[in-house]
């Protein structure tokens, strides 16, 4: 055994001790990002080949729980539940409001975003629901929910091949979507 090696190993971890951080919490971050974002990559890889609905589901489930845990603060995660509480009341006023907080305090959250395009859509404000739904796909580009919520807006706004065009981006990262069966088979293109 290299004698240098024991002395750096006992330096580094009586630095560790010392240090406020921790030389471990000096590393973490960038360790924890990229372990997020493998994780990440193989949640969308296994959504993309789920082979049942079930299975589509069960992946889905776990990407929603990824974006809600992504808040920056549990103050953050807690105001959005309470705006999608208060959307299922069918409260949109309150539900913005809260929502229009979040955006302002954590403008990189892109549920936020998403969340606050949903009541927006619910609400009829399209242009605002499509300027909210373009933040979060800035955000998350592969934010499923939020091209399916751009396809809706469209195809409301009577933009219909716009519309497919965004579904079936959507469907094409997550094949079991709901809204899937929203598709109008292409004239020559495979039904879906």
């Amino acid at each position: 055994m290299n004698p240098h090696f024991g002395l750096t190993y006992v330096l580094l971890v009586a630095t560790s001790l010392l240090s406020p951080a921790g030389w471990a919490g000096a590393v973490e971050p960038v360790e924890t990002e990229r372990t997020e974002q493998t994780h990440r990559d193989r949640l969308f890889d296994q959504l993309k080949k789920a082979r049942t609905e079930a299975e589509g589901r069960a992946i889905e489930h776990a990407i929603w729980e990824m974006w809600m845990a992504e808040a920056p603060t549990p103050d953050i995660a807690r105001t959005v539940k309470q705006a999608m509480d208060a959307r299922e009341s069918y409260d949109y006023e309150r539900a913005l409001k809260l929502l229009d907080g979040v955006v302002a305090a954590a403008p990189t959250y892109a549920e936020a975003w998403n969340q606050r395009a949903f009541i927006r859509f619910l609400r009829e404000d399209f242009d605002g629901a499509l300027e909210d739904v373009e933040q979060a796909l800035k955000l998350e580009p592969r934010h499923f929910a939020a091209l399916s919520g751009r396809a809706l807006v469209l195809m409301r706004q009577g933009r219909m091949e716009a519309g497919q065009k965004a579904l079936r981006e959507a469907v094409e990262i997550h094949p079991w979507l709901k809204e899937r069966s929203m598709l109008i088979p292409e004239p020559g293109g495979k039904d879906i």
